[in-house]
Protein backbone atom coordinates (compact mmCIF):
# COMPACT_ATOMS: atom_id res chain seq x y z
CA UNK A 1 0.00 0.00 0.00
CA UNK A 2 1.49 3.33 -1.05
CA UNK A 3 1.72 6.42 1.15
CA UNK A 4 -0.56 8.30 -1.26
CA UNK A 5 -3.31 5.68 -0.85
CA UNK A 6 -3.01 5.78 2.93
CA UNK A 7 -3.04 9.57 3.00
CA UNK A 8 -6.01 9.73 0.63
CA UNK A 9 -8.06 7.42 2.86
CA UNK A 10 -7.60 9.68 5.89
CA UNK A 11 -10.86 11.46 6.65
CA UNK A 12 -10.12 15.02 7.73
CA UNK A 13 -13.61 16.43 7.19
CA UNK A 14 -16.51 14.70 5.43
CA UNK A 15 -20.15 15.35 4.62
CA UNK A 16 -22.72 13.09 2.98
CA UNK A 17 -25.66 14.31 0.90
CA UNK A 18 -28.34 11.78 0.00
CA UNK A 19 -30.51 12.47 -3.05
CA UNK A 20 -32.77 9.55 -4.02
CA UNK A 21 -30.70 6.77 -5.62
CA UNK A 22 -27.65 9.04 -5.57
CA UNK A 23 -25.40 9.81 -2.64
CA UNK A 24 -22.76 12.52 -2.76
CA UNK A 25 -19.68 12.31 -0.55
CA UNK A 26 -17.65 15.46 0.04
CA UNK A 27 -14.27 14.68 1.62
CA UNK A 28 -11.37 16.91 2.59
CA UNK A 29 -8.15 14.94 2.16
CA UNK A 30 -4.47 15.64 2.62
CA UNK A 31 -1.65 15.58 0.08
CA UNK A 32 1.73 14.03 0.91
CA UNK A 33 2.97 17.57 1.55
CA UNK A 34 0.20 18.12 4.13
CA UNK A 35 -1.96 20.48 2.07
CA UNK A 36 -5.69 19.86 1.71
CA UNK A 37 -7.82 19.13 -1.35
CA UNK A 38 -11.44 18.08 -1.90
CA UNK A 39 -12.92 14.96 -3.45
CA UNK A 40 -16.55 14.81 -4.54
CA UNK A 41 -17.89 11.30 -5.14
CA UNK A 42 -21.26 10.47 -6.68
CA UNK A 43 -22.48 6.98 -5.82
CA UNK A 44 -25.58 5.77 -7.68
CA UNK A 45 -27.53 2.65 -6.72
CA UNK A 46 -28.62 0.28 -9.48
CA UNK A 47 -30.96 -2.67 -8.92
CA UNK A 48 -30.19 -5.89 -10.80
CA UNK A 49 -32.89 -8.11 -12.32
CA UNK A 50 -32.52 -10.60 -9.45
CA UNK A 51 -33.28 -7.89 -6.86
CA UNK A 52 -29.67 -7.45 -5.74
CA UNK A 53 -28.04 -4.08 -6.26
CA UNK A 54 -24.72 -2.50 -7.06
CA UNK A 55 -23.27 1.01 -6.98
CA UNK A 56 -21.47 2.99 -9.65
CA UNK A 57 -19.15 5.69 -8.39
CA UNK A 58 -17.64 8.73 -10.03
CA UNK A 59 -15.07 10.89 -8.28
CA UNK A 60 -13.59 14.28 -9.01
CA UNK A 61 -10.60 15.84 -7.30
CA UNK A 62 -10.66 19.56 -6.62
CA UNK A 63 -7.44 21.30 -5.62
CA UNK A 64 -7.13 24.64 -3.80
CA UNK A 65 -5.78 26.49 -6.82
CA UNK A 66 -9.06 25.69 -8.62
CA UNK A 67 -11.51 26.41 -5.75
CA UNK A 68 -12.37 30.00 -6.67
CA UNK A 69 -12.91 29.38 -10.39
CA UNK A 70 -14.80 26.13 -9.71
CA UNK A 71 -17.11 27.86 -7.22
CA UNK A 72 -17.72 30.80 -9.56
CA UNK A 73 -18.46 28.47 -12.50
CA UNK A 74 -20.76 26.27 -10.40
CA UNK A 75 -22.65 29.34 -9.14
CA UNK A 76 -22.95 30.65 -12.72
CA UNK A 77 -24.30 27.32 -14.00
CA UNK A 78 -26.78 26.93 -11.12
CA UNK A 79 -28.03 30.50 -11.56
CA UNK A 80 -28.44 29.92 -15.31
CA UNK A 81 -30.59 26.82 -14.75
CA UNK A 82 -32.75 28.55 -12.12
CA UNK A 83 -33.11 31.68 -14.27
CA UNK A 84 -34.11 29.61 -17.32
CA UNK A 85 -36.30 26.95 -15.66
CA UNK A 86 -37.00 28.04 -12.09
CA UNK A 87 -36.48 25.90 -9.01
CA UNK A 88 -39.50 23.64 -9.51
CA UNK A 89 -38.58 20.11 -10.59
CA UNK A 90 -40.34 19.33 -13.86
CA UNK A 91 -39.65 15.60 -14.25
CA UNK A 92 -41.87 13.13 -12.38
CA UNK A 93 -38.80 10.94 -11.95
CA UNK A 94 -37.93 13.08 -8.92
CA UNK A 95 -41.21 12.41 -7.14
CA UNK A 96 -40.95 9.93 -4.26
CA UNK A 97 -43.78 7.76 -5.63
CA UNK A 98 -42.46 7.73 -9.21
CA UNK A 99 -42.23 4.20 -10.62
CA UNK A 100 -39.80 3.72 -13.48
CA UNK A 101 -41.42 1.94 -16.42
CA UNK A 102 -38.78 2.28 -19.16
CA UNK A 103 -36.01 4.75 -19.89
CA UNK A 104 -37.65 6.01 -23.08
CA UNK A 105 -41.18 6.43 -21.68
CA UNK A 106 -42.46 10.01 -22.09
CA UNK A 107 -42.93 11.96 -18.88
CA UNK A 108 -46.19 13.75 -18.11
CA UNK A 109 -45.95 17.43 -17.24
CA UNK A 110 -46.27 18.28 -13.56
CA UNK A 111 -49.08 20.63 -12.56
CA UNK A 112 -47.84 24.04 -11.49
CA UNK A 113 -49.46 26.25 -8.90
CA UNK A 114 -50.80 28.46 -11.72
CA UNK A 115 -52.75 25.47 -13.06
CA UNK A 116 -54.31 24.63 -9.69
CA UNK A 117 -57.53 26.51 -10.48
CA UNK A 118 -58.16 24.47 -13.64
CA UNK A 119 -61.26 22.24 -13.46
CA UNK A 120 -59.95 18.69 -13.87
CA UNK A 121 -63.36 16.94 -13.70
CA UNK A 122 -63.40 16.46 -17.49
CA UNK A 123 -59.87 15.05 -17.68
CA UNK A 124 -59.27 11.36 -18.30
CA UNK A 125 -56.81 9.40 -16.20
CA UNK A 126 -54.14 8.08 -18.54
CA UNK A 127 -51.74 5.32 -17.52
CA UNK A 128 -48.26 5.25 -19.06
CA UNK A 129 -49.25 2.01 -20.86
CA UNK A 130 -51.94 3.97 -22.74
CA UNK A 131 -49.53 6.50 -24.23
Amino acid sequence: MSDHYTMEQEEIFSKVMRAGRRTYFFDVRSTKAGDFYLTITESKKFTNDDGSYHYKKHKIYLYKEDFSEFKDTLDEMINYVIDEKGEEVISERHQKDYKKETDDMPMAAETTSEDSETDTSNFTNIEFDDI
